[in-house]
């Protein structure tokens, strides 16, 4: 009569923790990173936004000879920027000053951008 010992496959249960430890750690380092360059990038597509209307807002000026513009003036299908397109719920200001700086507010509801042009 023989024996035969039927050898299983498959993984311990401690196998697995480690597995699921390790996955743990990497996302614990990976997430932080990943939201510091989230917010670089929300923060430098905002300040864009704000070159593209101050640029326009230094062509209407020229052009009409005026000190301030309201953003219907710059922004529109036929006229300086096309669109502005909002990046993380920021708002813009609702007129334009020579010289003045340009403040967003409400960047991801936490940040405040300025550009002085």
């Amino acid at each position: 009569m023989k024996h035969t010992v039927e050898s299983t496959k498959g993984f311990t249960l401690v196998e697995i923790m480690i597995v699921v430890v390790i996955i743990g750690l990497l996302a614990a380092m990976a997430i932080p990173a990943f939201q510091k360059v989230r917010v670089a990038s929300q923060d430098k597509a905002v300040l864009n936004n704000a070159r593209q209307v101050a640029a326009a807002a230094d062509q209407y000026y020229l052009e009409n000879g005026a000190t301030s513009a309201d953003p219907s003036s710059l922004i529109g299908a036929t006229n300086y920027v096309k669109a502005l397109n909002t990046v993380a719920g920021e708002t813009y200001p609702v007129g334009y000053t020579q010289g003045i700086t340009i403040t967003i507010t409400g960047v991801a509801n936490a940040r405040t951008i300025t550009y002085a042009p």
